[in-house]
């Protein structure tokens, strides 16, 4: 009795170390995209298309495809939001200035855009998975998820940009702004010569 609880040990000795091995695999590979994201960027949009064409050529699983499409809506609100909300709290630390004399803070996200890329990306593998198994396939009109779910998107966006407005911050990095400057009266006179 005793050796056949010990088989049992042994045998998932090599499922464990397998799987540790295929976790930090996967945790190298992940890290060596993090500085590459536009090349993350074009799988997840190759991964998007791919499912799209396998709801369009099954011709089902709307309900999946409208469960994802909340889901990503959701990660966008999280994405565009600031890690603290200044209509909900008041913190001592980092906060969205309010005023033009309030000191400058920068805008810190609530899903930063490697967890928001990552998140998208496992939402558009396990709504594929979803796709091959007929439990998910319920009989929905498509027409009637796609109003709903354009409705949410528009109201969810348009408090979203009011927010935005109201507490002054743009969630987009446009890059390192730049100043015009005067210039010398100094070095004009030296071309001068």
């Amino acid at each position: 009795m005793e050796g056949s609880s010990g088989d049992g040990a042994a045998a998932s000795v090599p499922l464990v170390k397998w799987k540790n091995d295929f976790s930090r695999a996967f945790q190298f590979y992940l890290d060596r995209s993090t500085p590459h994201a536009v090349g993350r960027w074009l799988g997840t949009l190759g991964i998007a298309a791919i499912y799209c064409l396998r709801v369009y050529y099954v011709q089902g699983f709307y309900i999946v495809t409208y469960g994802l499409g909340i889901y990503l809506l959701n990660l966008l609100i999280g994405f565009l939001s600031p890690i603290a909300d200044p209509e909900l709290e008041v913190s001592d630390g980092p906060a969205l200035p309010t005023r033009g004399s309030d000191e400058f803070k920068p805008f810190i996200r609530r899903l930063p855009e490697f967890k928001f890329w990552y998140s998208i990306t496992k939402a558009f593998c396990v709504a594929f998975v979803m796709t091959f198994f007929s439990v998910f396939d319920v009989p929905v009109f498509w027409p009637i998820l796609l109003c709903y779910w354009i409705v949410l998107f528009v109201l969810t966006m348009k408090r979203q940009i009011l927010h935005m407005i109201k507490y002054k911050y743009v969630p987009f990095n446009i890059g390192k702004q730049r100043y015009g400057g005067k210039k010398t009266s100094a070095s004009s006179d030296l071309s001068k010569d």
